[in-house]
């Protein structure tokens, strides 16, 4: 039995969805959500093998939950009024898609298309359209408490990794995010935002010193107070960043 939540801002939309999942052997809806802060909380909560997630929702758009997600991500199928910008990346990228109003049969092609994938392809394929059409992620989606928070690139002083959690730091608050440090330094702005060490990656904006240290490390100091220290290999870069180098390709 396949697991399916639907995700759509519109309830016609997922009534409609509803109605048509109903006549699909095995195939159960488990939950619904009415936008990307939702959809994130039931995917964690349900766990559902698919996930049929409309892209245009006010807030945090289908591309952007889909690139907020946890590793190993339940098999996507993106679904859209027509946008031919979109469609051309999911056609190039060979991603799921779903134009709407949707109908039954293309809807049953690509559950089936969704079950057969590996789990490494399915990843792929959703790394690839939101690349394509998302391209560097200017805002993060952290947890705060048992609700998500939209928190703008600007806010943010650093990122780290501590006792296996990823964590995101603004001047005053602190929040835990489901992506690793490696997912997030390939997709945050790398004229933003620089990778210190393996624990920590910072926003250039928000620092204020670079202080090298003995043995080839050096330690910055940041607007929200904090001092980190940066690994002997990162320091020259850091140094022509800030300098305004550019970022490395």
């Amino acid at each position: 039995m396949t697991r399916v939540l639907i995700v759509d801002d519109e309830e016609p939309a997922r009534e409609r969805l509803r109605q048509l999942l109903g006549a699909v052997p095995d195939v159960v809806v488990v939950g619904e959500a009415s936008n990307g802060e939702k959809a994130l909380d039931a995917i964690s909560t349900l766990n559902p093998d698919v996930v049929l997630l409309d892209i245009q929702m006010p807030g945090l758009s289908g591309l952007e939950v889909a690139a907020c997600l946890h590793r190993p991500r339940p098999r996507i199928i993106f679904c859209t009024a027509f946008d031919q910008y979109a469609v051309d990346a999911f056609e190039v990228n060979a991603v799921d898609y779903l134009l709407k109003p949707v109908n039954r049969v293309r809807l049953v092609r690509a559950i089936e298309r969704a079950r057969s994938k590996t789990e490494a392809e399915a990843e792929a394929d959703v790394d690839r359209v939101t690349e394509a059409v998302q391209g560097k992620c200017t805002r993060l989606l952290a947890r705060c408490g048992d609700r998500f928070r939209i928190v703008h690139q600007k806010e943010v002083v650093y990122l780290s990794s501590e006792g296996g959690l990823t964590r995101l730091h603004t001047r005053d608050r602190r929040y835990v995010l489901d992506p690793t440090l490696n997912d997030l330094e390939d997709r945050l702005d790398p004229d933003v935002f620089f990778r210190i060490s393996r624990a920590a990656i910072v926003n250039l904006d928000a620092v204020i010193e670079v202080l090298p240290l003995v043995g080839g490390i050096a330690s910055v100091a940041l607007t929200s107070g904090v001092a980190l220290e940066v690994s002997r290999r990162r320091v020259k870069e850091l140094l022509a960043r800030l300098e305004g180098g550019g970022a490395r390709r």
